[in-house]
Protein backbone atom coordinates (compact mmCIF):
# COMPACT_ATOMS: atom_id res chain seq x y z
CA UNK A 1 0.00 0.00 0.00
CA UNK A 2 0.84 3.29 -0.63
CA UNK A 3 0.55 6.38 2.06
CA UNK A 4 0.35 9.96 1.07
CA UNK A 5 -0.23 12.48 3.65
CA UNK A 6 -1.40 16.48 3.40
CA UNK A 7 -2.98 19.02 5.52
CA UNK A 8 0.21 20.31 7.29
CA UNK A 9 0.56 23.68 7.60
CA UNK A 10 1.56 26.77 10.08
CA UNK A 11 -0.81 27.49 12.57
CA UNK A 12 -1.14 29.73 15.81
CA UNK A 13 -1.45 27.88 19.39
CA UNK A 14 -5.04 27.14 20.26
CA UNK A 15 -5.67 26.73 15.96
CA UNK A 16 -6.98 23.54 14.61
CA UNK A 17 -5.52 21.50 11.47
CA UNK A 18 -7.19 18.17 9.73
CA UNK A 19 -4.29 16.05 8.68
CA UNK A 20 -5.19 13.38 5.86
CA UNK A 21 -3.53 10.37 4.55
CA UNK A 22 -5.23 9.04 1.10
CA UNK A 23 -4.09 5.27 0.81
CA UNK A 24 -4.09 3.16 -2.29
CA UNK A 25 -2.86 -0.10 -3.80
CA UNK A 26 -3.94 -2.04 -0.97
CA UNK A 27 -7.08 -2.96 0.70
CA UNK A 28 -7.25 0.02 3.38
CA UNK A 29 -9.41 -2.25 5.56
CA UNK A 30 -7.28 -4.74 6.13
CA UNK A 31 -5.27 -2.15 7.87
CA UNK A 32 -4.74 -0.80 11.52
CA UNK A 33 -3.76 2.90 10.78
CA UNK A 34 -1.50 4.81 12.98
CA UNK A 35 -0.28 8.33 12.95
CA UNK A 36 3.33 9.17 14.28
CA UNK A 37 4.99 12.32 14.30
CA UNK A 38 9.21 13.50 14.69
CA UNK A 39 9.71 16.96 16.07
CA UNK A 40 13.39 18.88 15.15
CA UNK A 41 15.76 16.86 16.61
CA UNK A 42 13.53 14.53 18.09
CA UNK A 43 13.01 10.80 17.75
CA UNK A 44 9.65 9.77 15.99
CA UNK A 45 7.32 9.24 18.39
CA UNK A 46 3.38 8.00 18.41
CA UNK A 47 0.71 9.94 18.35
CA UNK A 48 -2.32 7.36 18.12
CA UNK A 49 -3.93 4.77 16.38
CA UNK A 50 -7.12 3.68 14.69
CA UNK A 51 -8.73 -0.27 13.98
CA UNK A 52 -9.89 -1.62 11.11
CA UNK A 53 -13.03 -0.70 11.32
CA UNK A 54 -13.13 2.82 13.35
CA UNK A 55 -14.27 1.55 16.32
CA UNK A 56 -11.36 1.05 18.29
CA UNK A 57 -8.69 4.28 18.88
CA UNK A 58 -6.15 4.79 21.15
CA UNK A 59 -4.07 8.31 21.68
CA UNK A 60 -0.73 9.29 23.34
CA UNK A 61 -1.61 11.10 27.45
CA UNK A 62 -0.10 13.95 24.88
CA UNK A 63 -2.55 14.60 22.61
CA UNK A 64 -5.72 13.15 24.25
CA UNK A 65 -9.08 15.40 24.08
CA UNK A 66 -7.47 17.69 21.58
CA UNK A 67 -6.79 15.34 18.95
CA UNK A 68 -9.24 12.60 16.87
CA UNK A 69 -8.29 9.91 14.60
CA UNK A 70 -11.02 8.81 12.00
CA UNK A 71 -11.15 7.16 8.64
CA UNK A 72 -13.49 6.35 5.78
CA UNK A 73 -12.66 2.96 4.47
CA UNK A 74 -14.52 3.68 1.42
CA UNK A 75 -12.29 6.77 0.79
CA UNK A 76 -9.35 4.75 1.55
CA UNK A 77 -8.48 7.75 3.55
CA UNK A 78 -7.35 8.35 7.16
CA UNK A 79 -7.71 11.64 9.48
CA UNK A 80 -6.28 13.21 11.96
CA UNK A 81 -8.27 16.54 13.29
CA UNK A 82 -5.88 18.46 15.64
CA UNK A 83 -7.43 20.92 17.90
CA UNK A 84 -6.08 23.37 20.92
CA UNK A 85 -2.68 23.11 19.32
CA UNK A 86 0.29 23.88 21.00
CA UNK A 87 3.70 24.78 19.90
CA UNK A 88 5.06 21.62 20.97
CA UNK A 89 2.90 19.76 18.67
CA UNK A 90 5.20 21.32 15.93
CA UNK A 91 6.56 18.09 14.24
CA UNK A 92 6.56 16.41 10.78
CA UNK A 93 3.14 13.95 10.85
CA UNK A 94 3.54 10.60 9.28
CA UNK A 95 0.83 7.90 8.90
CA UNK A 96 1.21 4.35 8.75
CA UNK A 97 -0.05 1.10 8.46
CA UNK A 98 -0.02 -2.66 9.63
CA UNK A 99 -1.40 -5.65 9.81
CA UNK A 100 -0.48 -6.34 13.09
CA UNK A 101 -3.32 -6.49 15.32
CA UNK A 102 -4.14 -4.86 18.16
CA UNK A 103 -3.24 -1.18 19.86
CA UNK A 104 0.43 -1.16 18.06
CA UNK A 105 2.12 1.86 19.54
CA UNK A 106 6.09 0.81 18.01
CA UNK A 107 7.65 2.22 14.91
CA UNK A 108 8.51 -1.38 14.33
CA UNK A 109 5.29 -3.12 14.27
CA UNK A 110 4.18 -0.79 11.24
CA UNK A 111 5.22 -2.05 7.46
CA UNK A 112 4.02 0.93 5.46
CA UNK A 113 4.42 4.64 5.71
CA UNK A 114 3.69 8.29 4.48
CA UNK A 115 6.43 10.71 3.63
CA UNK A 116 5.11 13.18 6.39
CA UNK A 117 3.55 16.27 6.26
CA UNK A 118 4.88 19.77 8.59
CA UNK A 119 3.07 20.82 11.05
CA UNK A 120 4.07 24.25 12.59
CA UNK A 121 2.38 25.69 15.74
CA UNK A 122 3.13 29.10 16.35
CA UNK A 123 2.82 30.58 20.30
Amino acid sequence: VQLQASGGGSVQAGGSLRLSCAASGGPFRSYNMGWFRQAPGEEREFVGRISRDGAGTYYQDSVKGRFTISRDNAKKTLYLQMNSLKPEDTAVYYCAATTVVGVRVKESEYHWWGQGTLVTVSS
